[in-house]
């Protein structure tokens, strides 16, 4: 039997009660032959009895967690589990810039002439820019870790994680169209330019969770930029299985074994 759930009635059922929360997007819930990245955790925190309860769902965003469709689901778990938790897993802020309608806005009209990365972004700090976005999401990410360390013990450490270089190669699923490189190309970003403009915004991302993290020492910051290869993508925004198990071996089980929450 699996030591991780993402039905919390079926983990009832199984007589089972969580001592890791996890709250997260598809890096936590990817459906697919060979799982997500919990699929990769649970065997490694399984031989100190911990045991996974996953919440949100894929497409999440930061601010679903906190204020949206999980606030519900978050603030109930917390309550009735949060005292018997020894650590919060979190995975989110990605699809508050992936997807067209996301990342578009973020762009200038017209970026056939940029030169650089930074110069197909909008300036400013005025709604609809990365700035604006990341202070948005910085919120949403310092609330949900205010809550959570309301109602968990002051032992219990919260995980965040920066995920990788996404590559905007225009590859989805199932044959649909990706969800950079559409925004990307409408843009009219030059084509060198492109995976650069997604490392700025993975680099302004790991900044944001740097300021999240620095607020507490409960908090662990993941920094897995630059650990997959082009051949462990499955798509653009997702890792194949031996991607995943490669981020959580070598980047999550280090931090996870310092926490004493895996051999």
């Amino acid at each position: 039997m699996s030591n991780v759930y993402w039905d919390e009635r079926r983990m009832s059922d199984d007589n089972v009660f969580p001592s890791i929360l996890a709250i997260g997007d598809s890096w936590f819930w990817y459906p697919f032959p060979g799982g997500s990245l919990i699929n990769a955790l649970g065997p490694m925190v399984a031989p100190k009895g911990h045991n996974v309860l996953t919440l949100g769902n894929n497409g999440a965003e930061a601010f679903d967690y906190v204020n949206g469709v999980y606030k519900r689901q978050v603030k109930t778990a917390l309550k009735h589990h949060g005292t018997a938790l020894s650590a919060v897993l979190v995975s989110g802020g990605g699809n508050d810039f992936a997807g067209f309608n996301d990342l578009r806005p973020l762009l200038k009209l017209d970026c056939s002439n940029a030169q650089t990365p930074a110069e197909c972004f909008e300036p400013g700090d005025e709604e609809g820019t990365l700035d604006w976005l990341m202070k948005k999401t910085l919120e949403s990410l310092g609330l949900l870790i205010w809550r959570v360390f309301a109602e968990v013990p002051v032992s219990s450490p919260v995980f965040l994680h920066n995920y990788d270089y996404a590559r905007p190669d225009g590859r989805g699923v199932f044959g649909a169209s990706g969800w950079l490189k559409p925004a990307l190309d409408d843009a009219k970003v030059p084509l060198p330019l492109q995976e650069g403009c997604i490392q700025l915004i993975i680099d302004r991302f790991t900044s944001m969770l740097e300021t999240v993290a620095s607020g507490s020492n409960r908090v662990v910051l993941i920094d897995s930029r630059g650990t997959l290869a082009d051949t462990d993508w499955a798509n653009e925004l997702h890792p194949k299985p031996k991607g995943f198990r490669k981020l959580a071996r070598q980047k999550w089980l280090p931090k996870l074994r310092e926490k004493g929450l895996a051999n």
